[in-house]
């Protein structure tokens, strides 16, 4: 299907993150440069190397109490009932309610099978009946973008709730501990110190929605989701793969490299991804003045898996209404790949502020997505 049939209307957003709870408060915390790094605390760390994360207070309530609250703000801005009964629901996740498996084995919590997808909660919550779990690594939430898109066009809803939710887990923690050759104690996104990725936690929703007559003000306009799978390698991202997805995005939209203002990238920290993030942007918008604005706000949200697309869509949907774009904290001495990119440093765009923005979310295995959204108009 091709996601670019129309410009579809986003009319509500919702993020709980590290930084805060609700669009309006994490996008202002994000602004001032204001994360949310500390001493984890959902599991001890005496065995490991690393000691910190992006954690949200009342960790042990988990994603899927966090993702009712983001759900329910989206809702509110769109001014729709809290009834999802008729409403299909798509919700990409990096691991699901594993932190709560966890929590089963280790320390004999209770739960049943069906808590450990968010189909319960969300039925619980808002009725919602017709409810679908993606778990494709970091591009997940924006792959439900896209399926959203797709049901939109072929007529087979007008609204759709789109959402994304990731806790951390001891498992996936302990791994990232003893995958990465150094001890990162903070995220330094396309830099020469970056010592690595820390993980972060973090709840994000929007409403798409068919525009028309009687249809809720836009917030921004999605054009398109570019999906690409490079399949290169289990772990290790493809620069030819990321610019393939880039340029895919782009076709879709209608437009070409020079129309993007503003590109969100993923910047996980992690050196061979940025480094290969940054050689892929390099070659789709070439270096200069007429570059896009970059910005990366995993220094202060840290990475959060599966969820990471969608927040970056409500941020830039936050920076194309505001005309104000989140400095790439962290970010002191770029590395070579990123040397001929424009970093934002938290300034306000001049003029009209960017029109178009670009959203990267790359996966394990290649799996990448990239989203092209409009200034509402």
């Amino acid at each position: 299907m091709n996601h670019s049939a129309r410009p579809w209307h986003i009319t509500g957003t919702g993020l709980v993150t590290s930084v805060g709870t609700g669009t309006a408060e994490v996008f202002e915390a994000l602004c001032a440069a204001r994360g949310g790094r500390g001493e984890l605390r959902a599991f001890g760390t005496a065995r490991l190397r690393t000691r910190h994360a992006f954690e949200i207070d009342g960790h042990r309530r988990g994603p899927a109490a966090w993702l009712c609250l983001a759900v329910a703000e989206a809702l509110g801005q769109a001014a729709l009932p809290e009834d999802l009964s008729d409403v299909p629901v798509l919700v990409g996740t990096g691991l699901r309610e594993l932190r709560a498996a966890e929590r089963h084995w280790l320390d004999g919590a209770t739960g049943t099978l069906p808590d450990l997808h968010f189909g319960g909660a969300l039925r619980e919550r808002f009725g919602a009946c017709d409810t679908h779990t993606f778990a494709g690594a970091c591009s997940a939430s924006l792959y439900a973008l896209a399926l959203a898109a797709d049901l939109l066009a072929a007529d087979r809803a007008d609204t759709v709730v789109v959402a994304g939710a990731d806790t951390i887990t001891a498992s996936m923690y302990g791994l990232l501990d003893r995958a990465q050759t150094a001890t990162p104690r903070e995220v330094r996104p396309f830099d020469r110190d970056s010592a690595g990725q820390l993980l972060g936690e973090a709840a994000a929703a929007v409403v798409l929605s068919r525009p028309g007559p009687g249809a809720a003000e836009a917030r921004s306009v999605l054009r398109s989701v570019g999906l690409h799978c490079d399949a290169r390698h289990v772990t290790a991202p493809d620069a030819a793969g990321l610019v393939a997805a880039q340029r895919q995005a782009h076709r879709q939209a209608g437009i070409t490299a020079g129309d993007v203002d503003l590109v969100h990238a993923q910047a996980t920290g992690s050196p061979l991804n940025d480094r290969a993030e940054a050689q892929a942007l390099a070659e789709v918008f070439g270096p200069g003045d007429g570059s896009p604005l970059v910005t990366a706000v995993e220094g202060m949200t840290g990475h959060t898996s599966g969820c990471s697309g969608l927040l970056g869509t409500v941020v830039a949907t936050e920076c194309l209404r505001t005309g104000r774009v989140p400095p790439a904290v962290g970010l002191s001495e770029p590395i070579d790949a990123a040397a001929g990119l424009r970093f934002s440093t938290g300034e306000r765009v001049r003029g009209a502020g960017p029109v178009t923005a670009q959203v990267n979310a790359f996966g394990f295995g290649g799996v990448n997505a990239v989203a092209i959204l409009g200034k509402a108009a």
